[in-house]
């Protein structure tokens, strides 16, 4: 198998120019799927913190690179929407969040806040009495005892614990922000969600600062107002 990606057919949301080069670094397998960017590509072409893979690899083996607390050894290790990036030795912190037209970008964000990530759950199961196991868009598995959680409500987890540490009901008046479409990036109040009758998705009318737009409910996700405050783009590479 190749470890090469064609720039031109890579995921609309990986921040890389596509006219430069004829290819790019591919992700491993991991969380995110298809849509998860290589964490090369956000050291060397985003940041600008390495020069190569070599150094990249070098940078990795201090154990001082972390994503969602845990430390990071492969530069392919895919990284996505609302992972936390914590750089130990230069105390920096970030959000990855979604910008305007779905393209990932990193939000400078404080120690604290990087102790925990968002979570938009996507599945739920029952697998015991009292028990329930959730999904979250990134793959990610939690088991709890709340039965109030449900499908595309939003979970804050502890990196350390994977305790949930607040959550955010998708519902009428939740502040939320667009992942995908042609609204991706814009943050505003739920106004109404409409069911459809068929196998299509709801629709989801969404109120922002200046106007109010439509889109699909798997292209929106709850957040907290804190983010509205944190989010500062460090770099459209």
């Amino acid at each position: 198998m190749t470890r090469h990606q064609k720039r031109l057919s890579v995921p609309k949301s990986w921040p890389v120019e596509r006219k430069t080069n004829t290819f790019t670094v591919k992700a491993d397998a991991g969380p995110h799927g298809e849509a998860g960017v290589p964490l090369l590509i956000l050291l060397r072409d985003v940041l600008g913190y390495v020069d190569s893979r070599k150094e990249a690899r070098y940078a990795l083996g201090e154990d001082s690179v972390l994503v969602n607390g845990a430390p990071v050894s492969d530069e392919e290790r895919p990284i996505g929407m609302f992972d936390i990036l914590a750089f130990l030795e230069r105390e920096e912190f970030y959000r990855v969040f979604p910008d305007e037209g779905g393209r990932l970008a990193l939000s400078p964000i404080d120690a604290d806040s990087a102790g925990s990530k968002l979570g938009k759950i996507v599945g739920k199961q029952q697998v015991a009495a009292d028990v329930y196991q959730l999904t979250l868009h990134d793959g990610q598995t939690l088991r709890t005892e709340e039965a109030s959680y449900t499908p595309k409500d939003s979970l804050v987890v502890d990196n350390e614990t994977d305790e949930v540490v607040a959550h955010f009901p998708y519902q009428a008046d939740a502040l939320v922000t667009a992942v995908d479409g042609s609204h991706a990036g814009e943050i505003g109040e739920i106004e109404t969600i409409t069911v459809t009758a068929s196998s299509s998705s709801n629709n989801v009318r969404v109120s922002t600062e200046e106007s109010s737009f439509e889109t699909i409910e798997e292209y929106v996700v709850v957040i907290d107002e804190n983010f509205t405050a944190e989010e500062t783009e460090v770099s459209d590479a």
